[in-house]
C-alpha cells in the first residue's frame, strides 16, 4: 500500500476512489480514476517546492544502500572495520562489479535501514568516526589496487553524540574528505536521498557528483537553519520551508551553482514509488560517468579534481 506525503493527499483521494471502483467491479471507472491520479501526481511533482523535495528525499521507502547493492552490483563482498576501534554500521562498503561491467569497483555508502530494528542498528545512517575511518581504509585500498570508488550518500549528517566527539568525529570527516580528494583512482558520488552537512561531504569530494532529481544536499538541515535564524524548533514550521528555499538544496539549484554535475531522473512520484527503476537509472548513469574517467591516470584525476573544487562557486553572484 502506498504511503502518501501531506502534499500528495489530493492524489491519495483520487487513488482511493479508483480502489473503490475496482472493489465494486467497475474496471473502467478504476482505470479512469487511476489515470486522473497519475496526471495529478505528475503535475504535483513538476512543481515541488524545496521543502517538499526535502520530504521526498527523506521518505523511508526510498532505496537505500542495500537496495542499490542488490539491484546494480554483482559479486559484492562487504568489508568491515576501521582497524582502529570497531565496526560502524551506518557507513558500509565493499568490492563488487556494476552489472554488465568487467571493472571492479569499491562501493561505499550510508545505510539508513528499512525497519525499526535495522534503523537502530545502522544508526539512521549517521556515521561515527570509525565509519569514516573505515571509508578512508577502503578508499586507500582501492587506490593501491587501481579500483574506482563509488560512494552513495544518504544521511542527515554525521552522528553528533558525545562518544563520536570523544573519538574525533571532525578529524575523521576531514581525513575522509582528504582521502577522496587524493585518491589516485576515479571517484564517483551519488546523492541518493538526503546529503547532510560534513557527514555527506566526507564521501562526496568526487570527480563526478550525481544527484537524484528529488534528493537534497546542504551544509545543514532546513530545520537546523531555521532554528538558528528564527529560533524555532518546530520541524514542520513555515520557517523550515523558507530555509529550504533560501539554502538552494535541490538538484536543479546545485547544478546551476556547479556543486553537482549530473541530475538522475526519478520515476514518476519519486524513487520510493519504483525503487527498482530508480536503481536501474542510477546504475546506467554511474556507468556512463565512469567510462571516461577510467582513461585518466592518477595524476590527471587529482589535478582535475583539485581544479573542480577550487573553481566551485567562482563567478556566482549572490
Amino acid at each position: 500500500m502506498s504511503s502518501y506525503l501531506d502534499f500528495e493527499k489530493p492524489v491519495a483521494t483520487i487513488q482511493a476512489r479508483a480502489d473503490d471502483y475496482r472493489a465494486a467491479g467497475d474496471e473502467a471507472g478504476a482505470r479512469h480514476a487511476e489515470g486522473a491520479a497519475r496526471r495529478l501526481l505528475a503535475e504535483t511533482y513538476a512543481r515541488l517546492s524545496p521543502w517538499q523535495k526535502t520530504l521526498v528525499a527523506r521518505h523511508p521507502a526510498r532505496p537505500h544502500f542495500r537496495d542499490f547493492v542488490a539491484g546494480m552490483v554483482e559479486d559484492f563482498t562487504p568489508l568491515a572495520g576501521d582497524r582502529a576501534f570497531g565496526e560502524d554500521h551506518a557507513i558500509v562498503g565493499g568490492l563488487g562489479r556494476l552489472r554488465g561491467q568487467k571493472t571492479p569497483v569499491m562501493l561505499i555508502g550510508h545505510e539508513k535501514g528499512h525497519d525499526t530494528a535495522s534503523r537502530v542498528k545502522h544508526n539512521f545512517g549517521m556515521g561515527r568516526p570509525e565509519g569514516y575511518r573505515k571509508a578512508i581504509r577502503l578508499i586507500e585500498l582501492a587506490g593501491r589496487f587501481n579500483v574506482p570508488v563509488i560512494t552513495l550518500v544518504d544521511t542527515a549528517g554525521a552522528f553528533p553524540g558525545l562518544d563520536a566527539e570523544e573519538r574525533g568525529q571532525a578529524e575523521a570527516i576531514a581525513r575522509a574528505t582528504q582521502a577522496c580528494l587524493e585518491a589516485p583512482v576515479p571517484v564517483l558520488t551519488a546523492i541518493t536521498g538526503e546529503g547532510g552537512s560534513g557527514g555527506a561531504v566526507a564521501l562526496a569530494a568526487a570527480d563526478r557528483v550525481l544527484m537524484f532529481e528529488h534528493a537534497i544536499y546542504s551544509v545543514i538541515s532546513p530545520e537546523g537553519c531555521a532554528s538558528i535564524l528564527w529560533r524555532t524548533a518546530d520541524k514542520a514550521s513555515d520557517h523550515a520551508a523558507d530555509a529550504a528555499d533560501a539554502m538552494k538544496v535541490t538538484a536543479a539549484d546545485l547544478k546551476k551553482l556547479g556543486v553537482i554535475d549530473t541530475i538522475v531522473a526519478e520515476p514518476l512520484g519519486g524513487a520510493h514509488r519504483d525503487p527498482a527503476a530508480a536503481v536501474a537509472a542510477l546504475a546506467m548513469a554511474l556507468a556512463s560517468e565512469l567510462t571516461p574517467l577510467l582513461a585518466m591516470d592518477g595524476a590527471a584525476l587529482r589535478k582535475a579534481r583539485r581544479r573542480k573544487f577550487l573553481d566551485m562557486g567562482r563567478g556566482v553572484v549572490a
